[in-house]
């Protein structure tokens, strides 16, 4: 899709998530933690390293010589066997974990999405806020002026002058309020990016947040089946079930095999032999070793197993929770939309012609202004809070809900 270019001063919700997919360094740890997981599948599935000995036997003291009769030079192999199928089931826990840790990359790529949308929002929330103020105050200032203008020729009131006065501190302590606030915001997002915290963040351009959801129960199931952190903890519990049925095993014994090489010189000869061995662990502390082995697995895998439900049942809520949000903002937004603001507005009109004839006091002029300028900013935060929510949607689905790339002009939503 082509995207018209824009000024260098704006900056786009996809410009973030690329950045932060090309920057992040808890995306590198994750993908890293992947990386480790895999390579510990190959170690447990071979069997333990085989034991070398090389020996020397019955050299006498004086000189270290061999015996002639009983000395010997031997090489010893041996081998490790566990037996019960013990390797097999530690590649199936090796396997999982690997796949668990396989889910935690795009599960920690979405979280890191949607904070870092999180501040893109905000930063949008606060840009707007301060044009709304700025708006705002000229218009207050152009009032003052006017009110001067009456008081000096003896038709308006000191009160009204001051009052706007009042009005204008106010707001100029609101925008330094404002400023500040982005400055700490910018610096949180600049975190997310790896970047210096002191680093310019562009005003933002808002992406096209209109976009129709799926009933609610088709949200919770499309989460329950591919939130990757749901995957994981499946993939946990797989590991937790392999770990104990290992542990279940730990009473079988381990087999030793064994073959020794050895020779020793004789008249005129050298003697050459080979023994085998055969060999096995006994568990004599089985009770306070294999068996409480056998305990702690079983209540790992019974934790993984009640983590697992747990998520399932934090996924479920929050799907509900931002359903029900969205609901909310949506409702809001067209009632601000198509009533509440309409109205002030012209309520504002109607009160600066009857204040220009005397007919009402600045004070209700005022009064209407700033009735105008809550509806506005609040209308800001909705749509910001808006964006946030469909931001945790994408989190809790792994479906993107809003077209990054396409954006709407910041008045579009006033």
């Amino acid at each position: 899709l082509a995207v018209a270019p824009l000024a260098p001063d704006t900056l786009r919700l996809d410009s973030v998530y690329a950045e932060l997919e090309r920057r992040s360094p808890s995306l590198r740890a994750s993908a890293a933690g992947a990386r480790a997981a895999h390579a510990r599948i190959g170690p447990v599935t071979r069997l333990p390293d085989p034991e070398l000995r090389l020996e020397t036997m019955n050299r006498r003291l004086s000189g270290l010589g061999l015996d002639p009769v009983l000395g010997m030079n031997q090489v010893t192999v041996m081998q490790m066997v566990p037996l019960g199928g013990r390797i097999g089931l530690s590649a199936d826990a090796a396997r999982a974990r690997a796949s668990a840790a396989d889910q935690r990359v795009p599960e920690s790529r979405l979280t890191l999405r949607m904070q870092a949308a999180r501040q893109f929002y905000t930063l949008y929330r606060i840009d707007q806020s301060v044009a709304v103020i700025q708006d705002t105050r000229d218009l207050v200032r152009r009032l003052g002026r006017t009110t001067e203008s009456m008081y000096a020729v003896g038709e308006g009131r000191q009160a009204d002058v001051l009052r706007s006065q009042v009005e204008l501190a106010r707001m100029n302590e609101e925008l330094i309020r404002m400023q500040a606030m982005r400055s700490a915001e910018a610096a949180r997002l600049n975190g997310l990016l790896d970047r210096d915290p002191a680093d310019r963040i562009e005003v933002v351009l808002l992406p096209d947040l209109g976009v129709d959801l799926p009933e609610l129960d088709s949200l919770v199931m499309l989460a329950l089946r591919t939130r990757p952190m749901l995957r994981a903890a499946r993939e946990d519990l797989n590991a937790a079930t392999a770990d104990e049925r290992r542990a279940g095993r730990e009473l079988w014994p381990e087999l030793v095999l064994g073959a020794t090489y050895g020779q020793r010189r004789m008249e005129g000869m050298t003697d050459r032999m080979v023994s085998f061995m055969v060999g096995a662990s006994l568990p004599v502390w089985a009770g306070r070793r294999q068996q409480q082995m056998q305990v702690e697995a079983s209540a790992m895998r019974e934790m993984a197993q009640a983590e697992l439900a747990a998520m399932e049942a934090e996924t479920r809520a929050r799907v509900t929770e931002v359903v029900a949000e969205l609901g909310r903002i949506d409702r809001l937004l067209d009632l601000y939309r198509g009533t509440v603001l309409p109205q002030s507005q012209a309520a504002v009109g109607s009160a600066l012609s009857a204040y220009q004839v005397g007919a009402v006091d600045f004070m209700t002029l005022l009064d209407n202004q700033m009735a105008v300028n809550r509806y506005r900013l609040e209308v800001v935060t909705l749509t910001a809070e808006r964006g946030i929510m469909l931001a945790e949607l994408e989190m809790l689905t792994a479906v993107s809900w809003v077209s990054s790339s396409a954006a709407v002009p910041a008045g579009g939503i006033q």
